[in-house]
This record gives structure tokens, sequence and C-alpha cells, in this order.
């Protein structure tokens, strides 16, 4: 089930096109990085991918079938920021369970403490607030995974022991992934392959 991008184009009014004709694709299993200069749509063309924002031209596919727009979205984005991305007047229970109720298993495997469940998110640090973010994203209905900038913030080893789970995970699963960065060994490790997203035209 093969998630696609069909000459997807995008600009703000009538500024000039962040990206113009793209084709993507990825496969369910492979992890492709996604690369460009700042200011260049990585993170908005991640929106559309993931349905949170409408493409001004093409579409987006999967298995050859327009996304759903109801429902647990089979394309899940995991964002730069984690404490942009959860309810602060949520503890974290609360904030998984809204999404879905993740088993014992994939919250040891994330690295995600039982004692963690009853706090505030201010009360975790960013490594532990992002485990909680990736912890959501990974429903049993998710097909691919989209990470932007999902580590950036974080320090080394915190980064590793994130992307090993989730790698695992992706195995298991046949998920799909892909990997927006800026550290370009990240990248390298990570990705079966590269595709740059092209200057404005």
């Amino acid at each position: 089930m093969q998630l696609e991008a069909h000459s997807l184009s995008f600009r703000y009014g009538k500024n000039p096109w962040l990206f113009k004709n793209v084709e993507f694709s990825v496969e369910p299993g492979e992890v492709v990085g996604l690369v460009g200069p700042s200011g260049f749509g990585k993170t908005t063309f991640c929106r559309i991918l993931a349905g949170y924002e409408q493409p001004v031209e093409g579409s987006v596919t999967l298995g050859g079938n327009p996304l759903p727009v109801k429902g647990y979205h089979p394309v899940q984005l995991v964002f730069q920021h984690p404490e942009r991305a959860v309810n602060p007047r949520w503890k974290m229970n609360k904030i998984l369970n809204e999404a879905w109720k993740p088993d014992k298993e994939l919250l040891d495997t994330l690295g995600i403490e039982q004692e963690w469940l009853a706090r505030w998110p201010g009360e975790l640090s960013g490594g532990e607030l992002q485990r909680f973010c990736v912890a959501r994203a990974l429903g049993p209905e998710t097909r691919f995974l989209i990470a932007d900038e999902m580590t950036t913030m974080l320090d080394a080893v915190t980064q590793a022991q994130i992307w090993h789970a989730v790698l695992e995970i992706a195995r298991q699963r046949e998920m799909g992934i892909i990997v927006v960065s800026h550290e370009a060994k990240l990248v390298e490790r990570l990705c079966d392959r590269v595709v740059e997203l092209g200057r404005r035209l």
C-alpha cells in the first residue's frame, strides 16, 4: 500500500510556489529521507501528506485511493517541538488515550515509564515528552510515520534511543517512514534513499 504524492504544488495566496509538481512515493517498510533548504516547504509538504493541509494542486493517495478525512489517519506526523503538540492541561495518560490506548510493550519499547503517565506535560523533559508523541502516533492503523525534525532538539543519547525504538517498530509492522532532518549524518544512517525537495519556481 504505497503512499504517493501526485503533481503536488503549494503556495500561500499569490506568493511564490513553495514547491511545484512534486512527485513522491514511499513503500511499506521503506525509510525515505526528505531534505532541502530551510523555507522550501518541507514541513508544509509533510502536513499535506498527513492531511493537515490541502495542496493548491495535485493529490495524495494511499494504495491508489484518496486519504480518509475522518477517523484515525493512516499517515501520522510527529513534530519537532513536542510541547506544542500536547494539551498542557491534560495529564499524559489522557493525552495518550485520546488517540488510542498503547499497550505496555510499546511504552516499554519507547522507554516510557509507567509513573510518567500520571504527570503533566510540563513535568517531563523534551525527550520524555517526545516519546509520548511518538507513541500516540503509532496507533494500530498507522501505515506511515512522518518524522519532521523529530529528534533535532534532543541530546544524542535520547535521539539514538527513540530512533532505535521507532525503526524496530517500523520493521515489525512494515511501516513506511519519512525522515525530515537537517542532520545529513542522521539521514544517511537511517534512510534507504533520500529525496530533495526542489527549489522555488
